[in-house]
């Protein structure tokens, strides 16, 4: 089985810390291979790390993780070249990509310089499941705020475009973030869309919000507009995993970019 639709979930989330090993597949990850309605048989999960360089330490702890939660993971790396002969192939085998975080920048460079970008977008549309944390949320829209130049936070504008607006993430982490996607924002140099507090995700079927999910409550979605050169946030309460509590909006809070 695959995604009853075309299924993107974008988090603030992933892997969380193990306790028998480095760490385990956190609800967000999970729920993500929920989506894909996999019957009779271990989920297969590809895992990019592109975005962090292709570490080996990172690799070695995502499939450990894979292995525990009983998924048929595989890890899909560019470094020093490919290590799967037909890239294509391989992911729409899949039925989840998960990616993890990091640079933003290098993680577009990279995918499209090996036509990644343009098998994904099949992919979607076939059923299989596009996830991630971080720069894996933030590559499937059509832009959004990343430290990938540095700590400085820069508005990036030309994501994969999968989704139409714009993200932020890491939003009550870094109050630098905040600030830097309201101002782009704001400007028109970013659409407007959504941000993300720590452990918060945002699921979409084809280009439509249809749910926002948090690993525990106290955390928030937020969707960030411009109004007269302002950023307006509206608060989302998500529903916790585990939980049937639908996800709520709040009255917009009108603050300066």
């Amino acid at each position: 089985m695959t995604a009853a639709h075309p299924t993107i979930v974008a988090t603030c989330g992933g892997l969380v810390p193990g306790t028998w090993t480095d760490a385990m597949y956190g609800p967000l990850l999970t729920h993500a291979i929920e989506l894909a309605r996999v019957d009779g048989r271990a989920p297969r999960v590809a895992h990019l790390n592109t975005a962090g360089g292709d570490q080996r330490s990172v690799e070695g702890a995502e499939l450990e993780a894979a292995r525990v939660a009983g998924v048929e993971a595989s890890h899909i790396r560019f470094f020093p070249h490919p290590n799967i002969e037909n890239l294509r192939e391989h992911v729409l085998s899949r039925d989840v990509i998960w990616v993890s975080g990091g640079s933003l920048v290098n993680l577009l460079a990279v995918w499209r310089a090996h036509g990644l970008d343009t098998i994904l977008e099949e992919a979607w549309r076939s059923g299989v499941v596009l996830a991630g944390g971080s720069a894996g949320a933030l590559c499937w829209h059509s832009g959004g705020t990343t430290a990938s130049f540095g700590p400085q936070i820069s508005a990036v504008a030309d994501g994969l475009r999968l989704l139409p607006g714009s993200l932020g993430v890491h939003y009550d982490s870094d109050p630098n973030r905040r600030i830097v996607h309201q101002a782009a924002v704001a400007a028109g140099t970013i659409p407007p869309g959504h941000a993300l507090d720590e452990g918060v995700g945002l699921v979409y079927e084809g280009t439509r919000l249809v749910d926002v999910i948090a690993e525990q409550a106290g955390r928030h979605a937020w969707r960030v507009d411009a109004v007269d050169g302002r950023a307006v946030e509206t608060r989302v309460v998500p529903r916790v995993l585990g939980a049937a509590s639908a996800p709520t909006t709040e009255h917009p809070i009108l603050e300066e970019a």
